[in-house]
């Protein structure tokens, strides 16, 4: 007797299940992902239900609506573990300013960079964020994400980081793509605090990180059991490892889940206190030491790498994704789309560079992009791979060959993207 399925996928000449035991993938498991030829998906009530050989689940399961992927790949949606895409305003100069040779650090200094996007943020209306948030989704969505991450950040007092974290919630009930939410308000050091940061770190640990976590008390986001996050920017012109440190422990104390941007240009020892302090993530790391990776290795914390940082810049070096891999640490992709580092988003892209700068093996960057993204802020278990009880959440590319999609860039592969078994993007495709 049939078990009834409100959907069938079937016919996928390679379903990718990244199937990993609820743990991130690491080391040789990075490359041995589990592919299923001619595999089929059964949905119920927007879950996977079972996942197998097509002829398998179409004798199984009597659907209300059945696809044909004919022969293509098929993979979990992208989840992007690092997103800056609640902002006003653009970074257009800046742009031009690093053709002609200004670095990030230089520009952060003289107040252009985060200052100059907080300057925007705080004089736009929560309707304009929240349009323009919709409209970045769009784009993400387009290539394929259907969980992200976003972060606060660009308001850097307690009103406007407050009002941030409205319009991310707004974001997560108006769009299809499900929103993980991060508090930075130790972004960068407001102008009003430049000559004072440590009374800035006192103003965030005193009064913005409680007023953050009593409104994720009463939000959405509780409701559905989503993490929350709190983060810090150690770095140069930003914060060190001891306002990290105070940051970060008020937050813990709270109950928030730990971030940290790390490494990205300078090593200020970050790294070892966000994981002493049992960070989810550290990410950047672009100036990890050899001890450093060592530490990450025998932890839980993911590292977060953001390739299309470094190739926004022009930069040669990138951050040795390789040896994190090698020895042994369980590495996510993310786009890091931001109005100035990293205006990208698209995880296809992400996955393209870092198979070419940072010698990842297109099965690397797939783990990496799907169910390390999603150990790397809370999911493993709901999204990231395509295993029974996991949200159906799944992309179908016009390929038949996974490594096409790291292979061939600059364009979309593309087809058809369907969340909770549901299509939400789609091409023009024979079915």
């Amino acid at each position: 007797m049939q078990s009834s399925a409100d959907f069938v996928l079937f016919n996928a000449g390679q379903l990718l299940t990244m199937a990993s035991g609820r743990e991130p993938l690491r080391g040789p498991r990075l490359r041995q992902i589990r592919i299923l030829q001619d595999g089929g998906i059964a949905v119920g009530q927007g879950k996977i239900l079972e996942v197998g050989k097509s002829s398998y689940i179409r004798r199984k399961f009597r659907a209300n609506k059945e696809f044909d992927a004919g022969g293509r790949v098929v993979s979990p949606g992208f989840v992007d573990p690092h997103t800056h895409i609640v902002y006003a305003g653009d970074r257009l100069d800046e742009f031009e300013l690093r053709i002609q040779g200004a670095d990030y650090l230089e520009i952060l200094h003289a107040g252009g960079g985060i200052i100059s996007t907080v300057q925007k943020t705080r004089m736009a209306t929560s309707d304009e964020l929240v349009g323009e948030g919709m409209r970045r989704l769009d784009k993400m969505l387009a290539c394929g994400t259907t969980t992200a991450e976003i972060k606060t950040g660009y308001g850097l007092d307690t009103q406007s980081e407050l009002r941030m974290l409205r319009v991310i919630e707004e974001l997560d009930k108006q769009h299809r793509v499900d929103i993980v939410p991060t508090f930075l308000p130790a972004h960068a050091i407001p102008t009003e605090y430049r000559e004072r940061p440590d009374h800035y770190v006192d103003l965030v640990c005193r009064e913005m990180i409680p007023a953050a976590w009593n409104w994720y008390r009463t939000s959405r986001f509780f409701s559905k059991r989503v993490p929350f996050f709190a983060d810090v920017f150690c770095e140069k012109n930003a914060f060190d490892a001891r306002q990290l440190r105070q940051i970060l422990e008020t937050a813990c104390d709270l109950g928030f889940r730990l971030k940290a941007h790390t490494d990205e240009f300078t090593n200020l020892g970050a790294s070892r206190v966000a994981i002493e302090l049992g960070a989810t993530s550290i990410d950047h790391l672009d100036e990890i030491t050899v001890e450093d990776i060592e530490q990450l290795a025998a932890s839980k914390t993911v590292a977060v790498v953001t390739p299309t940082v470094n190739f926004n810049s022009g930069a040669l070096k990138f951050a040795n994704a390789r040896a994190l891999i090698d020895t042994g640490c369980a590495v996510a992709l993310s786009t890091d789309f931001n109005p100035g580092s990293a205006p990208c988003p698209s995880m296809p892209m992400a996955i393209a560079i870092a198979c070419r700068y940072q010698r990842l093996l297109p099965s690397e960057a797939f783990a990496s992009a799907t169910i390390n993204a999603a150990h790397a802020i809370g999911l493993g278990e709901s999204v990231g791979s395509l295993e029974p009880g996991k949200s159906a959440d799944f992309v179908v590319f016009d390929c038949n060959d996974f490594r096409q999609i790291a292979y061939e860039f600059g364009g979309s592969l593309i087809l058809k993207v369907f969340k909770r078994g549901t299509e939400i993007l789609r091409d023009q495709i024979d079915e």
